[in-house]
């Protein structure tokens, strides 16, 4: 089997895992995925690709629990995260390669400890702090791929729980990663073997997304915040450690 053959085989084999694992927990696809795409195809064109197969495994999320969407809170953190998303992606063009690296890999290792602090403190959001969060993390999501280890305790702490929020977090997502998406376009960094890789990856993610549907509710809360801050973990050091290379 050829190398090129080969990393294809690993970027479905992972997708569709990291489908899997985001349909249980709402996050962690694109920080399994993240580190084979930069290995493969480098962080400059990782990035559009990841956000092409992020919108389709949001999709898929969306899909299978679409009937548990709270619109209301979608639209609350939407309405600053769209538009933060695509000025994030401004500044993701004009960072230097290894710079991109060198930010996911610390950006998911910084978040273990993030998370718990949020978590201790047990806050109950209003749609109004949803709205007030939503443009800073979109900026985040513009530049980093994905921020899921920060909406998981953000829309959870609005009160949303399992089929509730994977679907409402995943709405919100779809739109986000359309924006970024929109603004790679605008940009010109998004041309034609880029969407097809993308597209390829997104179909991995997709299939996984709906596998999962069957043991979301199983999942202790134990589990799923160790396995969110094993994926930040992992992800962040493969990271940094292709930007070392």
């Amino acid at each position: 089997m050829d190398s090129v053959a080969t990393a294809w085989l690993l970027v479905l084999l992972v997708g569709v895992a990291a489908g899997v694992v985001s349909g249980i927990v709402g996050t962690g696809s694109s920080m399994m995925l993240m580190p084979v795409l930069v290995i493969f195809f480098g962080p400059q064109q990782a990035v559009p690709i990841m956000a092409i197969g992020a919108v389709m495994g949001n999709l898929g999320k969306v899909l299978a629990w679409r009937r548990e969407i709270d619109w209301r809170v979608c639209a609350a953190y939407c309405s600053t995260a769209v538009p933060g998303a695509a000025l994030g992606v401004r500044t993701l063009l004009a960072l230097p390669v290894h710079a991109v690296d060198l930010v996911l890999g610390a950006f998911f290792i910084g978040m273990v400890p993030a998370r718990r602090w949020l978590a201790r403190r047990d806050f109950r959001f209003s749609l109004l702090h949803l709205a007030l969060i939503g443009g800073p993390v979109g900026f985040l999501t513009g530049i980093v791929v994905s921020t899921g280890p920060i909406t998981v305790p953000v829309f959870t702490s609005y009160g949303l729980e399992r089929g509730a929020f994977l679907a409402t977090e995943a709405a919100a997502s779809l739109a986000v990663y359309v924006s970024k998406i929109t603004a790679f376009k605008e940009f010109g960094a998004l041309p034609a073997d880029v969407v097809a890789k993308g597209l390829i990856a997104g179909v991995a993610l997709m299939s996984g997304s709906f596998f999962a549907r069957s043991v979301v509710l199983r999942m202790q809360p134990a589990t799923f915040r160790l396995l969110v801050d094993g994926l930040m973990v992992s992800s962040g050091l493969s990271l940094l450690w292709a930007a070392a290379r």
